[in-house]
């Protein structure tokens, strides 16, 4: 690829080369007569319009300089008096507008003086043959070798507009001139630009009607002053009312908000990671390096799983790859089907019929060391080469993740992608289902354009059938089980967005998707009317939700005559029978009747926690209950009713000291615990009993003496400024592998033999980390604890004065100030990620600066509000 000069800005989004008209035109030129041994040129005017389609936000955001696929380079020339005016502010200097319609006739007269093959692309024939007679009369020494003038349906079918670039190849053209229309010529030379032959490729659609003399120029007035878009309005209001009044003011914001110059290159660490070794036709053990983990969730698949395992014995050719198979229950020998004629497939019982959700997490459990986590449904089969490509898109664009195209049975692409739920998008399918597809994007859940699924873009969700996801995300984020089917992968999509990470479809990835593996009934339809209510209940206000709630009911008001809808209206309305919906289910429902459970005590140490100490103890007291798990709240110099909450849970130990540390909390919860190993919880840190006991075992087998689980980031109610933090730190490979900063540890008697009482220190995890060596300890791959972050910068930045100084008691003058520091400069990938590090250096120098002086304790009361057992913080 040509490399970028340095005169490159990013206005809106999207990159822009600010060049002078001479160098720009030298350059295409150039590249015209150099034609072999060089990718293709594609020239694109970069104007409002195009910030509305290309820009941050934009339906096709970073497809053309992102796309591992593309068979093009890119020169994008400024164009169009607001655009001008922000680079002007990035760099000091005026660059000249470079407008298509400025350079069209420059650029034919130059390929007159110097023999080069000219060919049109775009616009009725009737245009055409106007054009033609023109150029005849003005440039009788141009190669016009050739004119296309397809129509939409040709160029949204691959075989056709395939055909029509071999067509253009068989003329000989160097020079194409394409005018489809934003967005549609510069994704159609992206995609088929290396099949045409030719050299230079110009996304040039109004220079086209100029050419022919059917639409006039603005007068040189309206140019010089930037008005010219009202001069062009006032000639075509009906085709252009929509572009300038409705779709330029929010481009006009992405320009203001979301420009900036581009900055040194930093080295990606994901790119530069040896590749696993490769194992043709054989995936990995549980052992050692992959590429990615396939997990595949099954329930009675016995029937289809074999042809996706086979198709996915293909990929290993490009990949190396561990497949895990987490079966619920299945009653059609699934399991044993997997064990026998699979050996090299990770099968294993789930322990009941947990559900999509919970068979993934169940799975990611057993997911080894993989650079990413590719989630397949049971009746899927991969068509050669699709992981490859999602990897090279998912590095390319420095994706959270990438989904497929699918091809339903007969053939077809499935109409797979979705827009966030909303009231308004419920009421359009309500009213129309999937039918009036060219109706506004705000009426429709289903993305129903032909286009989208002709092009890679970002997405804001798609069914969960196929997804590739980066394993730092995919360990920092669960799966939520209360869904058990449906909806699920519309709530796990948003968790990424909110965490400011991007979901990429990748079209020239495919997979065929038999469907139906769920089944269909009246219960299953039921199920995924309710679940719509469950999620925007999740994320909404009562109102909005109540709202939301009566179109559902609505939709199926309209549709209730329909027998496999049959009774699902008044499930809808009858929140009582929710509880009767098919959901998860183990074959062992009672751990304490099983007596499976790892014996071991938890300490949690707590102070005027009243607001979160119930929805802490509320996993782990049926267990308390049972006996089955020793559990201490160890109240220190509470003068809220902590106490009297814990002492509501039977079973649980509650000491209730006058004294505020939490040192001296630790040590009192050691001196009556009475089971090893034993964990350290933080009160306002949430964790499953699954991962309780996934620690104690791994602690109990003396593999390790000290160990954690890995945690997530609950951001929901977050400011931006705490998203762009978070989003920086999960990336520092220091706070992934520490014991510290998780806010639960676990010790082995063995490993608590290395220090009598815990240190008057703040940092406890700290203090406990730097006893052990890194074989010694280890942060586990197990369903992650829940951490509620501070909501607000100032908050963050409060607890940020705790941590430092907590720091500083430990490491002295030494500090970590430069380790850390390094490790986010090795986390920057792009302008997006170099704005999120640059607020992660920002809150770190704030809280170093200052803090409440000695003995304080900065607590964070914006993430302590009160909250149900059950409710997400």
């Amino acid at each position: 690829m040509e490399e970028l000069g340095k005169n490159r800005v990013i206005l809106g989004g999207t990159p822009v080369d600010l060049m002078d008209p001479e160098p720009a035109l030298e350059r295409i030129l150039a590249r015209a007569a150099g034609g072999g041994g060089l990718r293709p040129l594609g020239v694109a005017s970069v104007n409002l319009d195009h910030l509305h389609h290309f820009g941050t936000g934009g339906r096709w955001a970073g497809t053309l300089h992102a796309d591992p696929a593309s068979t093009a380079d890119w020169l994008y020339l400024l164009d169009g008096a607001p655009l001008v005016s922000q680079s002007q502010r990035l760099t000091g200097h005026r660059w000249p507008r470079l407008a298509g319609s400025d350079l069209a006739s420059p650029l034919l007269a130059q390929a007159e003086q110097l023999g080069l093959r000219v060919g049109f692309l775009g616009g009725s024939e009737a245009n055409q043959q106007l054009l033609a007679q023109k150029l005849a009369t003005e440039h009788p020494g141009l190669q016009l070798v050739g004119m296309w003038s397809p129509g939409r349906e040709e160029l949204a079918s691959t075989t056709e507009s395939e055909r029509i670039a071999l067509e253009i190849s068989h003329a000989g053209v160097q020079i194409l001139y394409v005018g489809l229309g934003k967005p549609r010529q510069e994704l159609w030379i992206d995609r088929y630009a290396g099949l045409t032959g030719a050299a230079v490729l110009l996304a040039f659609g109004a220079a086209v009607d100029f050419l022919a003399g059917r639409v006039q120029r603005a007068p040189q007035w309206f140019c010089e002053h930037g008005l010219e878009w009202g001069y062009r309005l006032a000639l075509e209001p009906k085709r252009l009312a929509g572009r300038y009044l409705v779709n330029g003011p929010p481009a006009y914001l992405k320009l203001r908000t979301s420009s900036c110059c581009i900055p040194p290159a930093m080295p990606d660490s994901l790119t530069t990671t040896d590749p696993a070794p490769r194992t043709p036709g054989h995936f990995t053990g549980p052992d050692g390096v992959a590429d990615a983990v396939v997990i595949v969730v099954t329930y009675n698949s016995a029937d289809c799983l074999g042809a996706l395992i086979e198709s996915l014995r293909a990929e290993t050719a490009d990949l190396t790859l561990r497949v895990v198979v987490a079966d619920n229950s299945s009653s059609d020998g699934t399991l044993e089907f997997s064990r026998s004629r699979h050996p090299d497939v990770l099968a294993f019982a789930t322990g009941g019929n947990l559900g999509y959700s919970g068979g993934i997490n169940a799975a990611m459990r057993r997911a080894g060391d993989a650079a990413a986590v590719v989630v397949l449904n049971p009746d899927l089969t991969v068509e050669r080469g699709a992981l490859k490509t999602m990897m090279q898109r998912l590095l390319a664009s420095q994706a959270g993740a990438v989904v497929p195209r699918l091809l339903n049975p007969g053939g077809e692409t499935s109409r797979s992608l979705y827009r966030e739920p909303n009231i308004p998008t419920a009421v359009g399918d309500a009213l129309m289902g999937r039918r009036a597809p060219s109706r506004p994007d705000w009426l429709s859940g289903t993305d129903l354009n032909p286009e989208s699924y002709a092009h890679p873009h970002t997405v804001d969700w798609a069914t969960g059938a196929a997804l590739m996801i980066r394993r730092p995300l995919a360990d920092s984020l669960t799966w939520d089980e209360s869904y058990f089917l449906y909806c699920e992968e519309t709530d796990f999509f948003r968790s990424l967005r909110m965490m400011g990470e991007t979901v990429w479809y990748e079209p020239a990835a495919v997979m065929s998707h038999a469907g139906g593996a769920s089944g269909s009934s009246p219960q299953l339809n039921a199920l995924l009317a309710v679940n719509r209510v469950r999620y925007i209940r999740k994320y909404h206000s009562a109102a909005y939700a109540a709202v939301f709630h009566g179109v559902v009911a609505f939709s199926e008001l309209l549709r209730c005559w329909k027998p496999d809808r049959r009774g699902v209206l008044q499930t809808v309305l009858d929140e009582g029978r929710w509880a009767a919906l098919p959901g998860p289910s183990r074959e062992d429902a009672n751990v304490a009747d099983a007596g499976r459970f790892p014996h071991g005590s938890v300490i949690i140490p707590a102070h005027n926690e009243a607001s979160v100490i119930a929805r802490t103890l509320a996993p782990l007291a049926p267990l308390a209950a049972a006996g089955e798990l020793e559990v201490i709240v160890a109240c220190n110099g509470c003068t809220d009713a902590t106490a009297a909450i814990a002492r509501g849970f039977e079973g649980v130990t509650v000491l209730d000291m006058p004294e505020p540390s939490k040192t001296a909390a630790l040590n009192a919860g050691d001196a009556v615990a009475s089971h090893w190993p034993r964990l350290y919880l933080d009160a306002d840190v949430q964790i499953s009993p699954g991962t309780v006991g996934e620690v104690l075992n791994a602690l109990a087998s003396g593999q390790v003496l000290a160990a954690r689980p890995a945690v997530r980031f609950d951001l929901q109610g977050a400011h931006p400024l705490i998203h762009s933090y978070y989003r920086t730190r999960l990336q520092l490979p220091a706070a992934r592998n520490g014991l510290w900063g998780g806010g639960v540890y676990g010790l082995s008697e063995v490993g608590r033999q290395r220090f009598q009482k815990f240190p008057d220190l703040i940092a406890d995890d700290l203090f406990v980390d730097r006893l052990f060596e890194p074989g010694e300890k280890a942060v586990l791959d197990v369903a992650p604890a829940v951490i509620c972050p501070p909501r607000t910068p100032r908050d963050q930045v409060a607890v940020l004065h705790r941590v430092y100084r907590g720091n500083a008691e430990q490491h002295g003058r030494r500090g970590t100030a430069s380790q850390t520091l390094s490790e986010v400069a090795r986390s920057i990938r792009g302008p997006l990620s170099a704005g999120h590090a640059l607020v992660y250096v920002g809150f770190a120098l704030a809280g170093r600066r200052g803090n409440a002086g000695p003995g304080a304790w900065e607590r964070d009361a914006s993430s302590r509000r009160p909250a149900e057992a059950d409710e997400p913080c």
